[in-house]
């Protein structure tokens, strides 16, 4: 392409993605087509002749603008997401357009030194011990699968085990105790690593979802005499927001001679950034391994997370691609890719690396205590009305809300049910169901970038409204 057209396709996507972030909070708090109705819209024989870049773009927009979720948007509540601020996004484009692959430090010299300094100021704003290494991954999921790698390597090493040249077959059991309440991604993680989602053992957990610390006291004793151990510990329930209880359970896991303690903080773990809210995640620094986003309390745009292991060798040996065509690693040198599991990918550092500079250490604590405070007023505003009722403990940035309260366990399922429904129909703000100890809830997620107060109120009395529109006819 000539220069003066790469220009104006790059400023038209520019103004594509503006014109959309700039109506985000007056639209519709959800898509305005069904996953039917955009498969329509794309729907079209191969292309057999070459079109224009920018009548592309514009096709594109108009496609797919309609089956476009407001997860960006002020007043959405329905997962535990970030807003992809604007800064991120910037940043995002400019790692498109620079177009590195950061497998290696020779090949991105400037990627790589910045996911280098970004995960230096990962650990201090997060507390977390700071000889600790960082893989730049997309997400909780694989920053899961990356620890939980990394410990399956390290307790069998300790017992003899190469799991990396011998694999699994004939390898020592490995016995994991995780709590009953755990996210479903940690089990995939599992399931991925061959150690299984049905093999563990669930930990019996309280009415918030967080383990029962003399529960496992008893597991524990009862693994004593297996060979190696992996605790999965939960820094921020995803449906209440509860802890763990780190310490205890940290003490009572480091009584057995091989183990491993790996926590999921895909959003509770950003607490320890926040100065009123660092205490429930006390004592997670006292684990080998840890999860978390940068999409969601960091605001960074999607294919961003974080695999934190305190022993960097245990985890580039698990991890590490070798090959004979690739740049060898001198002291002082960080590759980006013996921390994650590809070789090739985009240059996510960037990204991470502007939204803390943009944020910085006291941006993000503001924000993260904006959010609980947010939190606690939507269950306040909701718990004043008849007929519903806040069902957690709202202690971060989540509120599961069940309506008709005062009905039967099957009514309240089917009033709660109807009015997400109708939330999801006025489209003011957008939240969805759950389940939650065997009965239907609404779960509000309260974590994005741009919501504010006038958010909170706004969806409250959209809330309601749906809610007694329901409860006229039940």
């Amino acid at each position: 392409m000539q220069i003066t057209a790469v220009a104006d396709l790059f400023a038209r996507a520019a103004e594509h993605a503006a014109d959309f972030r700039i109506a985000l909070p007056k639209r519709i708090q959800r898509p305005q087509q069904t996953y039917a109705q955009a498969l329509a819209a794309f729907d079209s024989a191969t292309p057999e002749a070459g079109t224009e870049a920018r009548a592309v773009l514009d096709d594109l927009v108009a496609r797919a603008t309609p089956g476009l979720h407001a997860m960006a948007g002020p007043r959405f509540f329905g997962w535990v997401i970030g807003n992809s601020h604007p800064m991120g996004v910037a940043a995002d484009f400019l790692t498109a357009a620079w177009g590195q692959n950061v497998g290696n430090h020779t090949a991105s010299p400037a990627g790589a030194a910045c996911e280098t300094v970004a995960a230096r100021w990962l650990l201090d704003l997060l507390d977390l011990p700071r000889e600790a290494s960082v893989g730049f991954v997309t997400g909780a999921t694989v920053a899961s699968f990356v620890g939980l790698a990394a410990a399956r390597s390290e307790v069998l090493r300790r017992i003899g085990w190469d799991v990396e040249a011998d694999g699994l077959f004939g390898a020592p059991p490995i016995t994991v105790l995780i709590g009953a309440e755990a996210h479903i991604t940690v089990f995939s993680a599992l399931q991925f690593l061959g150690l299984g989602r049905a093999r563990v053992t669930k930990i019996a957990v309280d009415r918030q979802g967080a383990m029962l610390p003399e529960a496992f006291a008893a597991a524990m004793r009862d693994a004593e005499s297996d060979p190696a151990v992996i605790v999965i510990t939960q820094a921020g329930q995803l449906n209440t927001g509860a802890f763990d209880p780190q310490d205890a359970i940290i003490d009572a896991a480091r009584r057995h001679k091989n183990v491993w303690v790996h926590v999921d903080g895909a959003f509770g773990l950003w607490a320890r950034a926040c100065p009123t809210r660092a205490a429930l995640a006390a004592g997670v620094d006292r684990a080998d391994s840890w999860a978390t986003d940068g999409h969601k309390w960091l605001q960074t745009p999607y294919d961003c997370g974080f695999a934190i292991v305190r022993d960097a060798e245990a985890h580039r040996r698990a991890m590490t691609i070798a090959a004979s065509y690739l740049p060898p690693v001198a002291a002082g040198e960080r590759d980006p890719s013996h921390f994650v599991p590809e070789l090739s990918r985009r240059a996510r550092g960037f990204a991470t690396w502007s939204m803390l500079r943009h944020l910085g250490r006291d941006g993000i604590a503001a924000m993260v205590e904006r959010h609980c405070r947010y939190a606690a007023m939507l269950a306040s505003l909701l718990s004043d009305e008849k007929g519903v009722a806040i069902l957690n403990d709202v202690v971060l940035n989540q509120v599961i809300v069940r309506f008709g309260a005062d009905m039967t366990p099957e009514a309240g399922d089917a009033a709660t049910a109807q009015t997400v429904t109708a939330i999801q129909r006025d489209g003011t703000c957008f939240a969805g169901t759950a389940q939650w100890q065997g009965r239907t809830v609404m779960r509000l997620s309260v974590s994005g970038g741009s919501t504010c107060e006038n958010d909170v109120l706004r969806s409250a009395e959209a809330i309601i409204k749906a809610w007694r529109g329901v409860h006229a006819f039940a």
